[in-house]
């Protein structure tokens, strides 16, 4: 699933794509995938283009931040601004 979800945001056009193994440091999921749009419509765009299998999709394209969880990986798409401010890949680096 990871790799789908990967080549997916790769196909959209995702910018900054990062996969993070959290597999025996989270007890929620076992990867977090962590993209970055240009802007609200590109955020759109990357959701969308991910596999339909999500559990839930939260969030709104205007907001900057959007989280698919596919129960294994969960998929954050952040806008540029969204991505620094909230900079969670210093929870796992």
């Amino acid at each position: 699933m990871t790799k789908a979800i990967v080549q997916a945001l790769e196909d959209a056009k995702g910018q900054d794509i990062k996969v993070y193994d959290v597999r025996g440091t989270s007890g929620l999921t076992d990867y977090f995938v962590v993209a970055t749009g240009a802007a609200a419509p590109h955020l759109k765009a990357l959701v969308k283009a991910l596999p339909k299998k999500a559990y839930r999709v939260s969030g709104d394209p205007e907001s900057g931040w959007i989280v698919a969880d596919y129960v294994d990986v969960i998929v954050h798409v952040f806008s540029p601004e969204a991505r620094a401010y909230y900079a969670l890949e210093k929870l796992w680096s």
